[in-house]
């Protein structure tokens, strides 16, 4: 297969087993900073029994549907499609179409170009294609796009990965959500219940039963069901999570700076640093059992994710260990 660029290595953050393996200690005694995860999910609803032991039903879908229309200010013409975690979306979009060439810029979450050439497409860094794949924020960098220079509508496929920008709400491209477009969402990083595995592809109709034919029937169980539709309810609490995670996001560059970290991008759920050389600060900080993500394509770049309120100390503890 032809591409412009090289693939990225699908590498991801977590991993904490293998740094058990490695370093010793339980999960417990790690501080995993190599997500973008909220490190204070959202607080889990009490659910009827049925919940669990019945298939989730046409209703329990309509709920959550409705819940994501009103937070997300989704258009009437666009369709909400509930499936288990964007992943699940990500590996499945490259078949909406025939294979052919997808843009994709190299400094981006490494899926997206890792499912569409395995789908037998060229994945492009510059120029034109039939489809185009955005990550808005970008992870790891943070910087947002306007969809200036898209035509919208014109284009077979555009997506628009939207995992991390329910901490800046407005920044949302979700009115644009039409025909060819496709909006993913994720319940797991800002409400920081990524082990539930719930997301959203929202927008073009057509595109959305298709992708609902490929997921199958009852793709998301009734639990998450639930508990995606109160959380997506539930506007105070994510009103007070965004200023709780800008200001901890505020506190992180700052610690980070004290040590010679210079703060690059990143959004409120993870920062993103230059530093001279993040594989060796990696090294150093798991010898405090605080787990960051480095880059492959970035060998300066070290990322982390907010600490929980009662875990700084280790963070703290860690940095004021690194070698000079």
């Amino acid at each position: 297969m032809a591409t412009d660029a090289p693939n990225p290595p699908r590498d991801h953050g977590g991993g904490i087993d293998a740094l058990i393996a490695n370093h010793g200690e339980t999960r417990a005694d790690w501080l995993d900073l190599s997500t973008g995860i909220n490190p204070v999910p959202y607080p889990l609803p009490a659910m009827p029994a049925d919940a669990w032991t019945a298939l989730p039903d046409r209703a329990a879908n309509t709920r959550f549907e409705a819940a994501a229309r009103r937070f997300w200010s989704v258009p009437d013409t666009a369709a909400v499609l509930a499936a288990p975690g964007a992943s699940a979306l990500i590996a499945r979009i490259p078949a909406l179409l025939p294979k052919g060439r997808v843009l994709i810029r190299a400094d981006t979450y490494n899926e997206h170009a890792g499912a569409f050439a395995g789908a037998g497409w060229d994945v492009l860094r510059t120029g034109d294609a039939e489809a185009r794949v955005v990550v808005h924020p970008n992870n790891p960098t943070g910087d947002r796009w306007d969809g200036a220079g898209e035509i919208w509508g014109k284009r077979p496929l555009v997506v628009v990965d939207e995992s991390f920008c329910d901490e800046t709400l407005d920044a949302s491209l979700i009115h644009r959500a039409g025909p060819g477009v496709i909006v993913l969402k994720s319940i797991g990083k800002f409400w920081g219940l990524a082990g539930m595995r719930l997301g959203a592809a929202i927008g073009d109709p057509a595109m959305s039963a298709h992708l609902a034919q490929m997921l199958g029937p009852w793709p998301v169980s009734g639990p998450a069901l639930a508990i995606g539709t109160a959380a997506l309810s539930d506007t105070d609490w994510a009103e007070a999570t965004r200023q709780r995670v800008a200001d901890d996001a505020a506190r992180l560059d700052k610690l980070l700076q004290t040590r010679g970290a210079r703060p690059l991008g990143g959004t409120s759920l993870f920062r993103l640093y230059d530093v001279p050389d993040a594989t060796s600060w990696q090294t150093q900080l798991a010898k405090g059992k605080v787990h960051t993500r480095i880059f492959p394509y970035a060998p300066t770049w070290l990322r982390l994710g907010l600490p929980h309120p009662d875990r700084w100390g280790q963070l703290e503890r860690a940095l004021s260990a690194l070698a000079p």
